[in-house]
């Protein structure tokens, strides 16, 4: 009886009991993807809660969205190429049962040590979960109109599920209590392995070997680089184990660029690299959501903190965003077929740009609807029509064989751009607190000065569209 009265996404509705297993399918991969999404962002309107109730300092608690969002990004395309070499419905089983179990972990942490190696896990669990769902809808539906309409619903979760998680932080925190958001992936997590076991079909296994080494070397050395601008902010750059982290990570990095153009089966093909505009735009997605992940981190810290609303208000006070963000992204179709996607991207970080100088304005005794929700307003529109012409610029001119390490290394540049933006804005914001007596004046001056910085990224991401991926999408266009 449910499922008649499902949309058909799949475009069977004549196929009889392949359409159902169709639908369910989509209904495993979205709910999976939601769970992720959900998962990123819940996180958000709890920080001021997990920071009290388990006693991180001020930047140590950047450490409770880095952790993840490492560990994310660095094994992000070891995921994509394990459902290739593995399975695409093994390595999904997997990536939900370790996403399952990690989030139990998070939600019955003890500690500060505890809850980031849970997170870390999570966030292994979430590299292999998410590139092999989008991956299932290429295996699930056929090329054409069936895929086309799976690909929206695919798209239409992930603006429902950020403005969900923002709220569902807050209610849980406010009401309940930071864990439970955690632990309600524990029996959703438990029903989608179940589903998937007796859903999915197996995909064609092709040869060739996991690069673990390859992995394991960018992981590690960018956790070893971002825990060395951390910790700066606290103990200073003469600081031995500071310095020390920050070698250690650069030479673990220069390692993997090495390991990847001798392999014969690299996970990052350095030759996607060589392609000014599509380096362009990896770099400026990287500092577009460096700049964003930092408005989330200081702007829950500004609505608790500073204005002193509950966890519920401050998670309902970034529907302004939200909202705009979803209705930007379904409007940006038509923009961009008026404008070109070069102008819409420049407008898109101009208008982040000016919201978060405007909301970094904010202080104690402001109120919340001129100075902070008219600003999320320009935040969200830039928000809403930055990613996807970012998206499409990663990926032009890619070869077919290179199209999935493509895809790869624009979620790479994603999650490492926000892990690396927001360690460097940690610190911004840790000099600007240093030696000031605690206040809420206090307060909002390092968070103002932790997004002037998220709005210098802004402005970089401008200059590096201008004048690499602008130009490269006008040569693609009309190479004479």
């Amino acid at each position: 009886m449910a499922s008649a009265t499902l949309p058909d996404p799949t475009g069977l509705a004549g196929a009889g009991g392949r359409s159902d297993a169709a639908r369910a399918v989509l209904i495993v991969v979205l709910a999976s993807y939601l769970m992720i999404l959900l998962d990123t962002s819940i996180v958000i309107t709890g920080l001021p809660d997990i920071r009290d109730g388990l006693g991180f300092s001020p930047t140590g608690l950047s450490w409770v969205q880095n952790s993840y969002t490492l560990a994310f990004g660095g094994f992000l395309m070891l995921g994509a190429r394990a459902g290739d070499l593995l399975g695409r419905r093994r390595v999904y089983l997997a990536g939900v049962a370790l996403f399952t179990l990690a989030s139990a972990g998070v939600g019955l942490a003890p500690s500060p040590s505890a809850l980031l190696a849970a997170r870390a896990v999570q966030g292994i669990g979430a590299a292999i979960l998410a590139p092999t769902t989008l991956a299932l809808l290429s295996t699930h539906f056929a090329e054409g109109e069936p895929r086309n309409r799976a690909l929206s619903q695919y798209a239409a979760t992930a603006g429902i599920g950020a403005s969900l998680g923002l709220v569902l932080g807050g209610i849980f925190a406010g009401w309940l209590s930071w864990r439970v958001g955690f632990l309600m992936n524990v029996p959703v997590g438990v029903a989608l392995y179940l589903a998937a076991a007796r859903l999915l079909e197996e995909s064609p296994v092709s040869g060739g070997r996991v690069n673990i080494a390859g992995a394991l070397s960018s992981t590690l050395g960018m956790a070893a680089l971002v825990y060395g601008i951390v910790r700066s902010a606290d103990s200073g750059w003469r600081d031995a184990l500071t310095l020390a982290s920050v070698a250690v990570g650069v030479v673990l990095i220069a390692g993997f660029l090495i390991l990847q153009a001798r392999s014969a089966q690299p996970l990052l093909p350095l030759r996607l690299l060589a392609d000014r505009g599509r380096a362009g735009a990896y770099a400026a997605r990287a500092l577009f959501l460096g700049a964003m992940v930092s408005f989330f981190f200081f702007s829950t810290q500004l609505m608790q903190g500073v204005l002193h609303m509950t966890p519920v208000q401050a998670g309902f006070g970034f529907l302004p965003m939200t909202v705009v963000t979803f209705a930007a992204s379904l409007m940006l179709p038509r923009l961009l077929r008026r404008f070109g996607s070069g102008p819409v991207l420049a407008a898109a970080f101009a208008c982040a740009a000016l919201g978060l100088v405007w909301l970094a304005q904010a202080g104690a005794g402001a109120g919340y609807a001129t100075a902070v929700a008219l600003p999320m307003l320009l935040i969200g529109l830039g928000n809403g029509t930055a990613l996807a012409p970012l998206t499409v610029a990663g990926v032009r001119g890619v070869a077919a064989r290179d199209a999935g390490a493509a895809s790869g290394l624009v979620n790479v540049a994603h999650q490492l751009g926000g892990t690396l933006g927001l360690a460097l804005m940690v610190t911004v914001f840790a000099s600007a607190m240093r030696d000031a007596p605690v206040s809420d004046a206090a307060l909002a001056h390092g968070i103002g000065a932790g997004l002037y910085g998220a709005a210098v990224l802004q402005v970089l991401g401008l200059m590096v569209t201008l004048v690499f991926v602008i130009p490269a999408e006008k040569t693609a266009i009309d190479p004479a």
